[in-house]
């Protein structure tokens, strides 16, 4: 019998950054209450990558972007539970339109732009992986959480 093929979630992580500065995201719900990651969600059927990337910025911070602005810096391989794994593509902007701002309070708690060089030390594991990853240069793919 072969193996059950993989059915990964695809989620999407813009890495916005100014400069020296890189946009972050506060989490108010369950999954990391309290905990900064980049601004992030998953990809919707039929959607392209990049397209879905611009659209998840722009829902939690109302932030445009073009998606042939969106350049793919990394990538994780996220296994998240026994039966759940993850693929997250993160996508580096660095030109766009408008000024962050917390578009869902519900979900998210604040919005702050952190030093390259001085980012919070409570990052949720997953994003961090590829946001570390872009950011030391490494491979292109990490694989996070498989023993």
């Amino acid at each position: 019998m072969s193996p059950t093929p993989a059915t990964p979630v695809i989620d999407t992580h813009v890495i916005l950054r100014d400069g020296d500065m890189i946009l972050l995201s506060q989490r108010g719900g369950p999954y990391g209450h309290g905990r900064w990651h980049a601004p992030s969600g998953k990809l919707d059927q039929a959607e392209p990558l990049t397209v879905g990337a611009a659209r998840e910025l722009w829902e939690e911070t109302g932030v445009t972007v073009a998606p042939e602005h969106l350049c793919l810096v990394h990538t994780v391989h996220h296994k998240q539970s026994e039966t759940v794994e993850r693929i997250g593509l993160f996508f580096l902007a660095t030109e766009w339109d408008g000024e962050p701002r917390n578009r869902e309070p519900e979900k998210c708690l604040a919005l702050r732009w952190f030093p390259v060089d001085a980012l919070p030390e409570d990052l949720i594991e997953y994003p961090a992986a590829g946001l570390y990853g872009y950011l030391k240069g490494a491979e292109v793919l990490t694989e996070h959480g498989w023993s």
